[in-house]
């Protein structure tokens, strides 16, 4: 019970609240074949609090329910009840409500450990999220931040910098200078993390970070920090986007010969997966890159391609845009009439 219940909060602290349920789940389990009431209460509130991060409240609400401690038993663990009573409510969108059992929370949590500090900020910044305040979710989060690199945990510190930057970049209230400074630190925690797929989902998220604040070198850098973690994959879901992603960047760069790779690359294993609408933007994305190369001829094959794309998934705006993209082609080629027939199409 003891080794899944470390294994649960471990997982729960790295943002897979479906690992930690199945921690729990088991744990609550071998609970039942004990004579600890106690020890079932503390199973069946990590179980309900581990339902509640995967946002299934009302089902975490039945263990949780469970969990109350009886007349004369410590109350020490009640912070953490307030804290996932309010997750309830933040879970069925009752964001008031939930800011209210924060506030017990983290009065109850002044004499906790720093972790059970740090996540109540991360929920807070959840919260604030859902009633669309991005600028006080920001600040959750880099507190949460924070009391996890102070607990030298620097797995869930990187994850609540991740959260942090993309709050930031929500609001819109923050100096590119201080969105990048988090980034920068997002960045050198994930040194020193050892899942593979944890970091490879925090640098994909840095590289969007980047992408944003329009710092092209340092998001195709982390593109491909990402790229070299995802090869073991089963999903490759995640390798297709973060090619899409590496080409995009070149493009902005204006790499466009390195672009070229990653472009097609991203094409074949999009339509080895079956995703339509993602290969017509990266045949769209090829297309362009073609024409800054004065490709003309490729850059109207691969638009074609594109628009093809895009009819089969229902896409009208890609289809718009690649009926553009395919009249300039046309224009450069020196045939105007097929440009204005694609430009009218456009229309």
């Amino acid at each position: 019970i003891e080794g899944l219940t470390r294994a649960g909060r471990r997982a729960l602290a790295l943002g897979d609240a479906w690992e930690a349920v199945g921690c729990f789940r088991k744990a609550l389990l071998f609970s039942e074949g004990t004579a600890s009431p106690r020890l079932r209460r503390t199973c069946a509130f990590n179980l309900g609090a581990a339902y509640v991060a995967t946002g299934k409240p009302k089902k975490g609400l039945e263990f949780l329910l469970q969990s109350q401690p009886s007349e004369g038993e410590s109350r020490e663990h009640l912070g953490d009840l307030h804290f996932n009573i309010e997750a309830a409510h933040e879970g069925i969108r009752d964001f008031p409500k939930a800011l209210e059992y924060f506030s017990k929370a983290a009065g109850h949590d002044r004499a906790a450990q720093a972790g059970s500090q740090a996540g109540t900020r991360v929920q807070m910044g959840c919260c604030y999220l859902g009633m669309r305040e991005p600028a006080r979710a920001a600040r959750c989060f880099l507190d949460a931040a924070r009391t996890y690199v102070a607990a030298a945990s620097p797995e869930a510190a990187a994850v609540a910098l991740s959260r942090a930057s993309g709050s930031m970049l929500q609001s819109q209230q923050f100096r590119a200078t201080e969105i990048a400074g988090v980034l920068a630190q997002c960045r050198s925690l994930c040194e020193n993390i050892p899942d593979p797929a944890l970091r490879g989902q925090l640098y994909n998220d840095i590289g969007l970070g980047y992408s944003q604040l329009r710092i092209f070198s340092l998001a195709a850098e982390s593109f491909e920090q990402a790229l070299a973690l995802c090869g073991g994959e089963p999903d490759r879901r995640r390798e297709a986007a973060l090619l899409q992603n590496l080409g995009a960047a070149h493009n902005a760069l204006r790499s466009f010969g390195t672009a070229l790779g990653w472009h097609r690359r991203a094409a074949a294993l999009h339509s080895a997966l079956g995703n339509r609408r993602a290969q017509g933007q990266c045949f769209g994305n090829l297309a362009y890159t073609c024409s800054r190369l004065g490709n003309h001829e490729a850059a109207a094959e691969n638009y074609l391609h594109a628009l093809q794309a895009f009819r089969d998934a229902g896409d009208v705006q890609g289809q718009w845009q690649a009926c553009e993209g395919l009249g300039t082609a046309c224009f450069h080629l020196g045939d105007p009439q097929k440009a204005i027939r694609h430009y009218k199409e456009a229309l």
